[in-house]
């Protein structure tokens, strides 16, 4: 049955980051106004909520209202892409599905957001003082970020397929 499904089992992961997204979305998002901040450590770090229109980093924030649609494309290919990458993954290749899991619940639940209020909710907000302040990000974003730094760490591990890496 595991070689049927590859690694399929795992998106129970997929689910559990949605379920915590959205969550975690919906209260901050009905429990603060506009960029109201909750400081939780002082200078580094506060609860904030901030709607994005755009990508990361508010990347085509400012554009006509096309993104939603071209940026709910891509979250779809990308999310069918990562079933199909999990469902053929070997048995061993467990890290990667944790990684695949990861980017796809971050995915699908910024993409309900994108199509369902045409804004990404952000909340977490980092910052040094009052000087430097990181773009606000959620859960979904985290999960994409650790999946993405996990698929990266993959591709340096020394044995891929069966082949040891030569000096």
């Amino acid at each position: 049955m595991s070689a049927r499904f590859g690694k399929l089992p795992w998106l129970w992961l997929s689910l559990l980051v949605f379920v915590v997204d959205q969550v975690s979305k919906f209260w901050f998002d009905n429990n603060l106004s506009m960029y109201q901040q909750i400081v939780v450590i002082p200078d580094y770090f506060s609860w904030t909520l901030a709607y994005n229109t755009g990508a990361a980093f508010s990347f085509l924030a400012d554009a006509a209202g096309w993104q939603r649609w071209f940026f709910a494309a891509i979250a779809l290919i990308v999310s069918g892409v990562l079933l199909v990458w999990l469902k053929r993954l070997k048995p061993d290749e467990t890290w990667l599905a944790l990684a695949l899991a990861l980017v796809l619940g971050g995915a699908l639940g910024n993409l309900v957001d994108r199509v369902v209020f045409g804004h990404v909710v952000d909340f977490i907000l980092v910052h040094w003082q009052h000087r430097w302040y990181f773009p606000a990000f959620n859960v979904a974003d985290m999960a994409i970020t650790g999946g993405a730094i996990l698929l990266a760490l993959d591709m340096f591990k020394t044995e891929k397929s069966g082949e040891k890496a030569h000096d």
